[in-house]
Order: structure tokens, then sequence, then C-alpha cells
């Protein structure tokens, strides 16, 4: 065990009650393995992330299932930075990966380790490997290599180098060490089988030479051990009983288990489970990274990525994220989430949570003739109706108003029951009012402007209120709604399934040009003056808003799209009961 861990990290936790967590295959593993006994009643998770990017939403379902089975049973869970290739990793991912676990609800206490604590272990595991005559040094270039490894059909060939002597090695791993060498001459092989049907297991690198500054050792290694070779390794070391990994990781699982067997150390089980695949949404690292460079979105927290940075931004619940995580359950095999659920899943948190308010994105002014000029009003609201507790708010109302554009029709169509020249609505907690004369801007013909009557004894909520009409439609004073910027976020990718997509193709031609929207001129509530950044509401009628952190300041209020009020997949759920 590593000497680091605190003595509370070994010691045997309790049995948890655990009757009534969902079941899936891993958890039914776990339950087993403490009926036995194994590991001294023990379960101890990680979760390993490489800080050479921000965390996306399928690491979401990794976090939640590490952090989540340690604390059903009583376990522990550590955080461990894979930081083994310094060429593409950085201190601001490994600050926004601690950022992002936390706010999730997760906390590692006081196990954040790194690989990079393990490197004079792992080197030392090298060489016993060596000694043991399990590894060598090989001087194969990396094409050389490739040829030497042979196909899915073919076995591979020795490497030339593959029986130096033991002294031989130790001495040019040293030398390696040493900075003698550089970047590519040389590299460290396990000695296991170039016939294997396995391609992992035909000799695999474990250590490459690399010059270049760690974010955490500087420059005291020049060399670095892959992640096959540290992964289990680390996880020997800090007393890791179940090391969960997605399905990718199971053809590495005969690897691992064999470093683990030759060097005779704690050997953690490896468990695989499918990983998140969500429609219209791509969680390729690499391809993330893509967008980020190439500016094809404003940055890793960019609202419309799918990184929790950006999700959080965009103005996500953590407690929507866990239920969805939740919900998709764990397999084991791959398949295709629609998008739609993880959104259902907020509706669902901010429905509960987000106070309702009134705002107005593409603003058409309505005077109310027969309002007394200079007369405010002071209407009741109600603030959540979800949520008694939630209490109401009192909302301005005058003579000048503003309503959506699109809340009106000189033309109306069949079935179109808003505001239209001679027809009467119903305005949201206020009276009944009549669109008397409709009012043009002479050069386009656009409707700048209508005039209205109110019924005074309609007042919402007042018993001499009688009359019923067709529609509800929401509203601003004029005079004190204050303005605002609106981003309306869509899609960032008009394909479905983007993993679909051949290699070599453009996949970048499949990037939605209509997933931002930004409205200015906007007119919300006068109560909004006071929103801080990240407070969440609904904007009634239009969908989930918040407040956007970074770029909004009390003078300038800049508001981010959530999610729409349509739900898609409660649609589907229904259907699918009634079937």
């Amino acid at each position: 065990m590593n000497e680091s861990l605190n003595k509370k990290d070994t010691e045997k936790p309790s049995t948890a009650t655990v009757e009534s967590a969902p079941s899936h295959f891993i958890r039914n593993i776990i339950i087993e393995d403490l009926k036995q006994n194994k590991n001294g009643g023990r379960v101890h998770t990680r979760f390993p992330p490489e800080p050479n990017g921000y965390l996306h939403i399928g690491h979401a379902k990794s976090i939640c299932l590490n952090f989540g089975l340690a604390a059903e049973f009583n376990g522990l869970c550590n955080l461990r930075f894979d930081d083994t290739n310094p060429s593409k990793e950085d201190v601001e991912y490994v600050d926004s990966i601690k950022e992002d676990i936390r706010w999730l609800g997760f906390d590692w206490d006081h196990r954040e380790y790194y690989a990079s604590d393990y490197f004079e272990r792992l080197y030392q595991f090298a060489i016993q490997l060596i000694k043991g005559g399990k590894a060598y040094v090989c001087d194969l270039s990396a094409d050389e290599m490739r040829d030497y490894r042979g196909t899915l059909t073919e076995p591979g060939k020795n490497s030339p180098y593959r029986e130096r002597p033991i002294e031989e090695n130790l001495d040019l791993l040293q030398r390696m060490k040493a900075g003698e060498f550089p970047d590519g001459a040389r590299t460290l092989r396990a000695k296991i089988d170039m016939a294997s049907p396995n391609l992992n297991m035909r000799d695999p690198v474990m250590y490459r030479i690399l010059h270049a500054t760690h974010h955490s050792t500087g420059d005291k290694w020049c060399i670095y051990p892959t992640y096959d070779f540290a992964h289990g390794q680390s996880d020997s070391i800090e007393g890791i009983t179940h090391s969960i990994c997605t399905l990718e990781f199971e053809d590495h699982r005969p690897l691992y288990d064999w470093f683990l067997d030759q060097l005779n150390i704690h050997h953690p089980q490896q468990i695989e489970f499918a990983r998140l695949n969500l429609t219209h949404t791509v969680l390729s690292k690499r391809r993330l990274l893509q967008l980020v460079r190439q500016k094809h979105v404003t940055g890793w927290d960019d609202p419309r990525m799918p990184t929790l940075a950006g999700f959080r931004r965009r103005g996500y619940t953590p407690e929507a994220i866990r239920n969805f995580c939740e919900r998709i359950g764990v397999a084991k095999r791959n398949s295709m989430v629609d998008i739609a659920m993880l959104e259902h899943c907020l509706r669902e948190d901010l429905n509960k949570r987000a106070p309702r308010v009134m705002a107005v994105l593409r603003p058409l002014k309505i005077v109310i003739e027969n309002y007394p000029e200079g007369q405010v009003e002071e209407l009741e609201a109600v603030n959540n109706p979800e949520d008694p507790t939630m209490g109401t708010r009192r909302v301005p109302f005058s003579r000048e108003l503003y309503i959506e554009q699109e809340d009106f029709r000189e033309e109306p169509p069949k079935g179109f029951f808003r505001l239209s020249p001679g027809r009467e609505v119903r305005l949201r907690y206020a009276y009944i009012i009549k669109c008397e004369k409709v009012i043009k801007n002479p050069d386009t013909g656009i409707v700048t402007e209508l005039r209205c009557t109110y019924d005074p004894d309609t007042k919402s909520g007042s018993s001499q209120s009688k009359r019923k009409v067709k529609a509800t439609i929401h509203w601003v004073s004029a005079t004190h709604a204050i303005g605002a910027e609106v981003r309306l976020y869509d899609h960032l990718f008009t394909k479905e399934d983007l993993d679909d997509i051949p290699e070599g193709s453009d996949w970048l031609a499949n990037i939605n040009p209509k997933s931002l929207e930004r409205l200015t001129g906007c007119r919300v509530e006068p109560l909004l003056a006071k929103a801080k950044g990240g407070e969440r509401y609904q904007f009634e009628r239009l969908g989930y808003f918040s407040v956007d952190s970074p770029d909004s300041s009390p003078s300038s209020l800049v508001f981010n799209r959530t999610v729409t009020l349509r739900d898609t997949w409660a649609r589907i759920e229904k259907k699918g009961r009634k079937a």
C-alpha cells in the first residue's frame, strides 16, 4: 500500500444498506464480493481522468458510478490524475476537473493522487520486470514496431532486440532515464507473446522517451510510462478493489492482469461498462479540443459544448445530470442515448426549483389607450406553481407594454388564438385587452405598435372577472422593464450519430449553423436587475434561462437559454406506456 495513504483509507468499512438502490451488473459484482469477504470486505474505487482537456457528460457517468458505488457501500473513492503525457497536459485541466467533480456533488476528501506521484515506484517495477526477463529495451522506430506487430489475422515478429541480456537492458534503461537518447530512439517493452491473438499483448511499450516539462515533476523525468503500464500499478499502490472503466479497455484487461501478476502485487479487479453515447453530441476529447482550438466555439465552457463546464454555464443543475446518469443505467453493451432524455431530466428539476418571471425576447409595443396615463399597478404573480413556499411577487403594469412579436398576427391563420385586429386575449396576471389599431412603418410595412383597449372588470384573480378568452400571453411594462441580451442555443451538430461518420470524412461539416442565436433588445421584469450569475429562471411560455456568469454585469444582463419548455422525451415515454 502507498505509505501516503491515511490509515482510515485501509480500514474495513461497514456494510451499507443496499436493497433500495437500482441494480446493475457492477453493483451485483460488488455485493457478491462483500458476501465472500473479498478484499477484506473493502470497496475502494477511483476516478482516473487524464488532465488533457475538460470533463464532459460521458465522464459524469463514470464519476457518478465510481463515487456513487463507494458511497453506497460505505467505501472510498480516490481522484487520481493520469498525468503520464506531459506534452498534452496542463494545470488548467487539473483545476477544471476538480471544480467539475465538486460541482456534481462529490468529494475525494484528502485522496487526491497523481500517476506522477508513483513515477519512482513505477520505474522500480520496470527494473523488477527486466531482472525477471519480462521486459527489454527496444531500438525499433514507431513505424518499424508497427510493421513487426502483425495484424488481427497474422502474428507479429519478435524484435531483433528482444533477447538483449538483462544487464544491457538495465544499463540502457538507466541511460534513457538520464536523458542520453533523443525522443523516439528507444522504448522499454514488456516481453509477452508476439503471436498473441490480442494485439495488446504483443510486447507492448511500457516506457517512451519524451523530453517535455511535466506540470508537477518539472524536468526530473524524460521517460514516461504508458497508460497501460501506469494504470494497474497505480490502482495497486492505492489499494483499489474495483477498477471500473469503459468498454474500450476490455481488450486491455489481460495486460492489466499480466503486469500485476508478474509483479506479484495487490491485484484489483478491472470491470468494464458501456460508455455514454449521446445524440447530436461529440464526446471525443480530440474532437472537442479541435472545436476549441479552431474557434468553432468560444471555449471549453461554451454552453453548446458537452463539457460539464459548458453545461454549468448553460444553466444545467448537478441534480439533473446525476438523475440522468442514474436513469440511463449501467450496461455491458454500447448504445445511443437520445439527448431529449437529458433535457427531460433537466426540465423535471428546473420545474421544481426555477422561479417564474416574464420576459419578452422580440418586443412589440402596445399602448392601452383607455388606461390612465401615468398610472402604475402592482399586480400579484406566482413565483412557482409547483412550490407554494416560493410565494408571489409584484409586477408593475402600465399603459405601455411589450408583448412578443409572434403573439400578434395581422392576418391570423386557422387555429391562431392570440392577438389580432379586433380580437381579445388575456394578459398574464392582468386584464383582457382588445386590439383596435395596427401601426406600421410606412417605408417597410412592418408592424411597429398596436393600439389596444382593456376591460377594467377583467383583472386576473378578481371575483368580478367572468369573461373567458382562448389565449393568455405574457408581457412586461415598457416603462419598468430592463434590457437584456438573450442567447438561444440549439444542438451544436445537426447529425444525430457522429460516431457514424467514416474515418477521414469532414465531421465538422455537421456543425449546426443555427446552434446560437443572439437576441439584443430583449426586455425582462425589473426584479431581474438583481439577478446574479448562474441563477436560473423560467421565462413564462418561453423556456428555462440562466444568467451567464462570465458575460453578465449589473449594467448588462446576459441570459442563456438552458432548455426549451417542449419536452420530446416526455411524449416518447407517454407513447411507450400507451403501447
